[in-house]
């Protein structure tokens, strides 16, 4: 084939892709400079029904490759943020039964099997996506209290271009949120010792670290690989007046009941695609004992020798929820009275809508 003709398939090929109404998934980011990106979900919590489904759909029948004739044989767990509307769990059901036709649904809550994948049922699940981050305390599975941060990973990446636009570098295209969020997953991590490693940054190389833009040029950061992410800390940084994720986590075991507090201290289990930054358990850690030591003890070291506080950071983490749902799913039958069959959701809807109401 001439070069003319080969160059003229890829065009068409390339027009063939560009005309297609809704791309999702990987072809969507490979495409991303050529669309209008929507997100279905915002702070964890669905807005976009139409949107929604369309990705289900992509999931079942392209990835999964399910056959809808026989989902009345399947179960299917769901999962949802802490405080999710009682309308959106309703809805999430009915599209299951309704539209997909599987045969039972569990809807649980996320920080719970975080804690299953770790062979837990009580302890502190600190949850960190993209649009929100919580902080919820969890005794016998059941939640007992959640706080929300309104700092999460898409903050994270704004803050990373705000910072590289300081140095020069101006990456304010559609296409370049992506590309900085692959420089944040790549380059950034959590300070241990802030005033350290701005002296490191400003009267050495060592923190330098060089990044090649899809167009060739090469971006070199220094102070922003830790600043960036500094903000679930401080997020006075970005302008939001709430506490950081360690005063956050600290408060919510703090003010619960006295008796499950060791056990909430000890069991401190980071999730989500936010949380696996480098440096983030140990700073977490320092921080627990440093509040313990001024709020509890008044400044008196030695009570730090009984305090025990734990953060477990485990290489799956991003993948939690979903390993947890696994494990319920495994071992939870039809019969267990927390799944709901399509049968008894349309003939016992009253019924079973107190499923919904619990956290």
């Amino acid at each position: 084939m001439r070069a003319e003709e080969q160059k003229g398939q890829g065009q068409q090929m390339f027009d063939q892709t560009a005309v297609k109404q809704f791309m999702i998934g990987d072809e969507a980011v490979e495409n991303r400079a050529n669309l209008e990106v929507v997100y279905p979900m915002e702070s964890g919590i669905i807005k976009d029904w139409d949107n929604m489904r369309r990705i289900w759909d992509y999931t079942f029948f392209e990835k999964l490759q399910l056959d809808p004739n026989t989902n009345h044989m399947r179960k299917i767990v769901l999962t949802e943020p802490p405080n999710n509307p009682l309308a959106s769990r309703l809805e999430m059901c009915r599209i299951m039964m309704e539209v997909y036709k599987f045969g039972a649904v569990h809807i649980a809550t996320q920080a719970v099997l975080v804690l299953y994948a770790q062979g837990l049922d009580t302890g502190t699940v600190l949850d960190m996506g993209d649009g929100v981050s919580h902080v919820i305390t969890v005794k016998s599975s059941h939640v007992m209290d959640i706080k929300s941060l309104r700092v999460a990973g898409r903050d994270i990446t704004r803050q990373l271009i705000a910072l590289l636009l300081r140095r020069g570098y101006a990456l304010n295209r559609t296409a370049d949120f992506d590309t900085a969020r692959i420089i944040k997953e790549k380059l950034c991590y959590i300070s241990y010792d802030l005033e350290l490693d701005h002296k490191l940054s400003e009267e050495t190389t060592v923190l330098l670290e060089n990044f090649t833009l899809p167009d060739g040029r090469t971006v070199r950061l220094g102070a922003e690989r830790f600043e960036a992410p500094e903000i679930l800390f401080q997020p006075h940084l970005i302008d939001v007046e709430q506490p950081g994720i360690s005063e956050l986590v600290f408060e919510t075991i703090f003010n619960g009941p006295i008796d499950n507090r060791k056990e909430l201290f000890k069991h401190i289990v980071l999730s989500g695609g936010t949380s696996m930054y480098p440096g983030l358990s140990s700073r977490l850690e320092k921080e627990m004992k440093q509040l313990w030591l001024t709020r509890v003890l008044k400044g008196n070291d030695e009570g730090l020798k009984t305090f025990k506080s734990t953060v477990h950071d485990p290489p799956n983490r991003k993948h939690l929820v979903f390993t947890g749902g696994s494990v319920f799913a495994g071992l939870h039958n039809y019969e267990a009275p927390s799944w709901i069959t399509m049968t008894e959701f349309w003939e016992k809807g009253d019924k079973y809508r107190a499923m919904f109401t619990r956290v």
